[in-house]
């Protein structure tokens, strides 16, 4: 029988989750842990040193030929595993100190859709009538 275990896996948001196979084959990262990168940490409350945390703790502790999907990849890519990340991942292969400045310097340009998209994320998507 299979079934998803659900780990905590906070830091790009305080709310991500990381989907695990029971039988740990496969994981589920959402935006914690992309193919080589992993979720921006300055906006919707996020935590670099939390996401770093999360990843090493909940998701690099996994088998190293576990499979890894994230949510999303902007270069195609669709799966990857654990040991992959674990000593390929430009940024996680970093100290915790070193993945902090990191991400605090990412610099990225805001996203379009950042102020209809966080109020709708904080609501669960429950959009409100307008009046």
């Amino acid at each position: 029988m299979l079934a998803l275990e659900t780990r905590a896996s906070p830091g790009h948001t305080p709310g991500c989750v990381t989907f695990v196979l029971n039988d740990h084959s496969m994981a589920f990262t959402g935006d914690a842990l992309l193919i080589r990168g992993c979720g921006r940490t300055d906006f919707q409350q996020g935590c670099a040193k939390t996401l770093y945390h999360s990843v090493h703790e909940k998701i690099f502790t996994l088998p190293g030929d576990c499979l890894i999907y994230p949510a999303h990849d902007y270069h195609g890519l669709t799966v990857s595993t654990v040991e992959e990340e674990r000593t390929l991942n430009p940024r996680l292969t970093l100290s915790c100190e070193e993945f902090v400045k990191v991400m605090d310097n990412l610099n990225l340009p805001k996203p379009q859709q950042i102020d209809f998209a966080v109020p709708a994320n904080l609501r669960c998507g429950i959009q409100t009538a307008p009046s």
